[in-house]
């Protein structure tokens, strides 16, 4: 198994990307939680979830958390305690009454898009259905994106892991939370349930503020979608991965993301 190792919101603001970052756009998502690795009978994390240009330094914005999913060690919801939203970060407590691993994730899934009406162009969330009538030249954008983290009280499980078949995915090879300094481990991309080959992986170690040099790695997938990432010291990590399809047979373009903070543990 696993090695060791309404739908409209029209308003300028609101553009085709909101969802997925662009190029131009350096503010990283992510998930921190306070422990990734814990013992004893129940426990609890508490999760920090921001998006920021540094790693992980609160200086931009907070992520809202309606689109927040646990799963347990069971593959079933767990349901988190909100804490609230400040200026910088988002905070929620999960508590931890299994034992095992649990999912962390935040899921976004959603058409956006623009169309012309009265000489003029609008942009919009949700069904074209919903459009009025009259309007023209409609350009839509499926956008998919996942944050997530990974937490285990005892021993590491798989309940949690298994892909959803929707977006892209990362499915572990090697135990998020059995991730050790100085050893490969070893991740599998999925879009749509199928291996994502050939997908740049960016993948950089936290307390980027402190560096002159970010030391950015960028992987690639192979044909079944791995990617091996190594450590030399041990902290938190953070992954980054996207893929675009442009529009076909009249579906939407896709555009999807996948952000993870992986804690590669000292030997």
């Amino acid at each position: 198994m696993f090695a060791k190792p309404s739908l409209l919101a029209l308003g300028a603001a609101l553009g085709l990307t909101a969802l997925l970052p662009s190029a131009a756009d350096a503010h990283r998502r992510w998930l921190l939680p306070s422990a990734t690795v814990l013992a004893g009978e129940s426990d609890l994390v508490t999760v920090d979830a921001a998006a920021s240009n540094g790693l992980f330094v609160f200086e931009h914005r907070p992520m809202p958390l309606d689109s927040l999913v646990v799963t347990g060690p069971d593959g079933e919801p767990v349901n988190p305690a909100i804490l609230g939203s400040g200026a910088y970060r988002s905070v929620f407590d999960v508590p931890l009454a299994e034992q095992g691993t649990y999912r962390i994730a935040l899921v976004s899934d959603g058409v956006m898009g623009s169309y012309s009406l009265n000489g003029e162009r609008h942009r919009f969330r949700g069904a074209t259905a919903e459009l009025p009538a009259d309007a023209s030249d409609i350009r839509t954008s499926h956008n998919h994106s996942r944050t997530e983290t990974f937490v285990t009280l005892g021993a590491p499980s798989t309940g949690a892991l298994a892909p959803t078949n929707s977006g892209l995915e990362m499915v572990p090879v090697t135990h998020p939370n059995d991730i050790v300094a100085g050893e490969p481990a070893v991740m599998r991309f999925l879009l749509d349930g199928q291996p994502a080959a050939d997908l740049e992986v960016e993948f950089v170690a936290g307390g980027t503020r402190y560096r002159d040099d970010p030391g950015i790695a960028m992987l690639r997938t192979d044909a079944e979608g791995r990617v091996t990432l190594e450590a030399g010291e041990p902290g938190m990590y953070y992954l980054e991965a996207s893929s675009a399809q442009e529009a076909l047979e009249g579906k939407p373009e896709r555009r999807a993301s996948y952000t993870a903070v992986l804690e590669f543990l000292p030997l």
